[in-house]
């Protein structure tokens, strides 16, 4: 594993790894609606629900026996409890993971009291008296501000180590740069080769803030995964497209934070330490580029759906 320093000397693995939301998976999702949805959310609740919990830890402690140390959570996901019991069952202890939770939109907009109530309820569900980096979820207009103010607070009485954002343009990090004396040393917000985000990229560095890219792969976009460049360096190096992306994206000074319950998915994601791409290749994948998003924009969405 390649690693990446933080503005205050952290140094963060070059990958992370996002369990998500437990249950995101396509082969769960099944709705119906009316009177015949009652059996069937039972059935989920009582029967299912079980299992997806249980291959979902064991994903979480496969990618930490992976070599997977960056684990990137959000309140908006889940109370906590399942991350703590994949990171029991990894056998690896909590002091050698950088373990990442963010603020839900939920809490923003019920207000300062609550968003510090979610924090505390994360880390006792979590097992741990601290998390390594506390960002919030999304920017939501006229409330991460004082959002913003309560982490800082937090990160003050010492339960944070880091103090970052996500899905920040640089408008609103300008907001957070003259709000307090902290500055938040991560941004994690869609970057992929459709939506190479070239310019927010630049800022931030510029600005001493590490850029974390979500869905890296594009949630494997058609237009991205059938394209014959990617086929043909992946077959120079050996590699899959995804492994070429990831590594872009390294090269690139991006840390992916990337989705994968499977031990041989996860075991791929993090085999892109042996390989460069030349500068030809960069530049080539940087002209993909098409400014397509497969998320939120987040200045235009609407908070209370994310």
């Amino acid at each position: 594993m390649e690693y990446m320093e933080l503005s205050n000397g952290i140094n963060l693995p070059a990958v992370g790894f996002g369990p998500g939301i437990c249950g995101y998976s396509a082969k769960y999702v099944r709705r119906r609606s009316g009177l015949l949805s009652i059996p069937g959310r039972a059935y989920n609740r009582l029967v299912k629900r079980p299992f997806i919990e249980k291959d979902y830890v064991e994903g979480i402690a496969s990618a930490i026996r992976s070599g997977y140390r960056l684990i990137d959570y959000s309140a908006a996901y889940g109370d906590g409890s399942l991350v703590a019991k994949g990171i029991e069952a990894s056998g690896v202890s909590r002091d050698e993971l950088i373990l990442t939770t963010r603020v839900s939109n939920r809490a923003q907009f019920a207000g300062a009291d609550r968003v510090k109530d979610e924090f505390l309820e994360q880390l006792k569900n979590m097992k741990t008296d601290y998390v390594d980096i506390f960002m919030f979820h999304w920017p939501v207009t006229d409330c991460y501000e004082n959002t913003w103010k309560v982490m800082v607070e937090l990160y003050k009485q010492g339960y944070v180590k880091t103090l970052g954002v996500a899905n920040c343009h640089e408008h609103h990090l300008e907001v957070l740069f003259n709000l307090t004396e902290e500055r938040p040393l991560i941004n994690q917000f869609e970057i992929h080769p459709l939506f190479t985000q070239k310019k927010l990229i630049r800022y931030c560095l510029d600005n001493g803030i590490r850029p974390e890219a979500y869905t890296p792969t594009a949630r494997f976009d058609d237009r991205l995964v059938r394209l014959p460049l990617l086929h043909r360096i992946g077959k120079k190096y050996g590699k899959s497209i995804l492994q070429v992306v990831l590594r872009w994206h390294v090269q690139n000074g991006v840390i992916p934070v990337v989705r994968a319950l499977t031990k041989s998915h996860q075991q791929e994601n993090i085999d892109i330490f042996d390989f460069s791409l030349s500068e030809a290749e960069m530049a080539d994948i940087d002209g993909i580029n098409i400014n397509a998003r497969v998320r939120y924009d987040p200045d235009n969405c609407d908070f209370s759906i994310l």
